[in-house]
């Protein structure tokens, strides 16, 4: 039997990582663990290394440099980063015999986009968010196919460029998600069955926007619900106040946590969307701002709250007084935690992972 090597490149956050996983998750099962091999090329300071180790998915690193959209003597040394991640990504990819590289997004995929388009290796990238990043745009005039996660999305890039095959296939989610209890969940911190369960995401380093701002109304929000808060590992503090756990990051038992949740307080980000989305949890959004960002998380927010989806707290509107308002709000009106229930899960399709594995199994001449 031909074994077929699928590369697996994107990282510099949790969202150009865990998507990639739940496409390699479909892959293996398909194979069953026989046909398709995969291995991943990230960046040799980021977190996917460590996130990939608990999925025992083979990993080997690069040299990457960042690409800055401003003027930083950075720039100049990053360059160098790129070049030499370019000459080691066209030695892993002659050495694993890749049949087809997948680009998940970040900038340390496209020394190994740019070494696969001169090997002749085809190339398939996803974006995640509503509007595509620096790398996705390099990355897409060397990609066979493009994949999006939103029709609006495709529909802007046809305009650009017209002759590339462009697909919607949604957000690709682990399956790890979909197998989350509330039951498992709530007996985790020995919820009182009469607390409803905020969940408050300040991402994996630490969102002190978010976590500054729920600090603020602490009293008010334990006195009536149950508050799980991951606060970001450069942000975390122990607490042993009443109805408050914090973490500084979720591991295995983020699907029970996530699943036990009757309202999550988040980022924008498209990977936590997409989670929040497929388990239909209503969910109230703090952007990061176009200060601290290419500003893609407004977008996205902006996006959710317009298709009645979610919540959204900015600018003026981003204050204590305004979330505790609208928390209440919610959670004492079931209509509208339904109607946002209902109006995420139309949004975010579950069936991304296997719609991408399908496609790239063909791609590889994989036939079930």
């Amino acid at each position: 039997m031909k074994h077929h090597t699928v590369v697996f490149t994107g990282g510099g956050t949790g969202g150009h990582v865990f998507p990639g996983i739940a496409v390699a998750e479909k892959l293996v099962s398909d194979t069953e663990k026989s046909d398709i091999k995969i291995v991943w090329i990230g960046s040799n300071s980021g977190m996917e290394k460590e996130i990939l180790s608990r999925y025992n998915i083979p990993f080997i690193s690069i040299p990457a440099g960042k690409l800055r959209r401003y003027f930083s003597i950075l720039n100049f040394i990053d360059i160098f980063k790129i070049i030499g991640g370019f000459f080691a990504s066209l030695f892993i990819l002659k050495k694993v015999k890749a049949d087809l590289l997948f680009s998940k997004g970040g900038f340390v995929t496209v020394p190994p986009v740019l070494a696969a388009k001169i090997l002749k290796i085809p190339v398939i990238s996803h974006e995640s968010d509503l509007d595509p990043g620096l790398a996705t745009r390099i990355n897409g005039k060397f990609s066979k196919k493009i994949f999006f996660a939103y029709k609006e999305t495709l529909e802007n890039w046809k305009k650009k460029i017209p002759d590339q095959e462009l697909i919607v296939t949604g957000n690709p989610v682990r399956k790890e998600i979909f197998d989350g209890s509330r039951i498992r969940g709530r007996a985790l911190f020995n919820i009182p069955e009469n607390k409803k369960v905020i969940l408050v995401l300040g991402g994996s380093q630490g969102a002190r926007e978010v976590n500054n701002i729920i600090e603020e109304i602490l009293d008010n929000i334990t006195d009536l619900y149950f508050v799980i808060h991951q606060m970001g590992e450069l942000s975390y503090k122990k607490s042993d106040r009443s109805n408050y756990r914090t973490a500084s990051i979720f591991k295995a038992d983020f699907p029970d946590i996530l699943s036990a949740a009757d309202l999550v307080i988040s980022r924008a980000g498209a990977g936590t969307l997409w989670e929040n989305g497929v388990m239909g949890k209503p969910s109230i959004l703090i952007p990061l701002g176009s200060g601290s960002s290419r500003g893609d998380q407004i977008r996205n927010a902006d996006f959710f709250e317009n298709n009645g989806a979610a919540f959204v707290l900015k600018g003026d509107k981003l204050n204590s007084s305004m979330l505790l308002l609208e928390i209440n709000k919610l959670l004492s009106t079931k209509s509208l935690l339904n109607e946002l229930e209902k109006n995420v899960k139309l949004l975010c399709n579950a069936n991304s992972a296997e719609i991408i594995a399908d496609i790239i199994e063909k791609e590889t001449g994989y036939i079930k």
